[in-house]
This record gives structure tokens, C-alpha cells and sequence, in this order.
């Protein structure tokens, strides 16, 4: 921050008034040597259908198998309808892990807590972290790391 341009806390107030108000994520001004990013989280909700558990229940160990088949078209589309689908909230690049050589986020099996993060979608040079909306086991990943991902296509199931 330059010493020249002092810090303006109503600039700050009003970048996040103009991201509250819309759908962006974040917004960064930029003035000579003054840079100021906003940013928000964004809360998934899910919305569980009960005439769909026996169903869902019955596709769930199908989506297991099939997620792990590479080019398989068809898992994203079953675990969509899936009670603990986690939807991708934007277009972008699915990152299981936070840089190549590291572990991934979640693993198949791995217990995670509501705000945990799962992965992240790459969109526009910002990496926006997924949290899983509920609490509970990954029991299937429908996406790879790197691959593309569509708004509101299952990323990976928490049941």
C-alpha cells in the first residue's frame, strides 16, 4: 500500500456492499500501489427429497463403481440425483488437491465435518475452496483432478 494514498475504509465497505449485492465471489481494485480484494464464502445448501432415498440408496454403489472408470459420462449424471450430492457452484477446473504433489482434500471413506474443505474449482484464475455442506462419509468422487466441471454437476456424494 502506498504511503501517498491512505487506506479508505469506505472503499472497503462499498466493494463489499457491490459483492453482497451481486453474484460475484470477489472483486479487487487496483490504484498504483493500492490493491484491495474483497471476498466472500459461499454456503452450499442441499435439499434432500425423501421418495428419492430407496432410489438413491439402490444408485449410490453403482456411482461408487463407475467413478473410478475413466471417460465413464454417465456417474455424473446418477450421483446428481443423489441425496448427498455435493454440486459443483460454478463452471471451472476441479482440483482434488491443493498443489500436485500433495494429498488430496477427501478420499473416498474419509469422514468430513460440515466447512471442511473437499476440493477446489479453478474459475477465472481464482481458486474457490468447496466445503462440504454436511457432515458425513465421501462415498463417492465423480470428478479427477484438472478435469472441467459444469455448474450444478455432483462432484462427489457425503452421505
Amino acid at each position: 500500500m502506498a504511503k501517498s494514498e491512505p487506506f479508505d475504509p469506505d472503499l472497503v465497505r462499498e466493494l463489499a456492499k457491490m459483492v453482497a449485492e451481486t453474484d460475484l465471489t470477489e472483486i479487487e481494485v487496483e490504484k498504483g500501489d493500492l490493491r484491495i480484494r474483497v471476498a466472500r464464502k459461499i454456503e452450499q445448501i442441499a435439499v434432500q427429497v425423501a421418495p428419492a432415498a430407496p432410489v438413491a440408496a439402490a444408485a449410490a454403489p453403482a456411482a461408487i463403481a463407475t467413478a473410478s472408470a475413466p471417460g465413464t459420462p454417465a456417474a455424473p449424471a446418477k450421483g446428481a440425483a443423489h441425496p448427498g450430492a455435493v454440486p459443483s457452484p460454478m463452471v471451472g477446473t476441479a482440483y482434488l488437491r491443493p498443489s500436485p504433489e500433495a494429498k488430496p482434500f477427501v478420499e473416498i471413506g474419509t469422514k468430513v465435518a460440515t466447512g471442511d474443505k473437499v476440493l477446489l474449482v479453478e474459475a477465472m484464475k481464482t481458486f474457490n475452496e468447496i466445503v462440504a455442506p454436511r457432515a458425513g462419509t465421501v462415498t463417492a468422487i465423480f470428478v479427477e483432478d484438472g478435469t472441467p466441471v459444469e455448474f450444478g454437476e455432483a462432484l462427489m456424494v457425503i452421505e
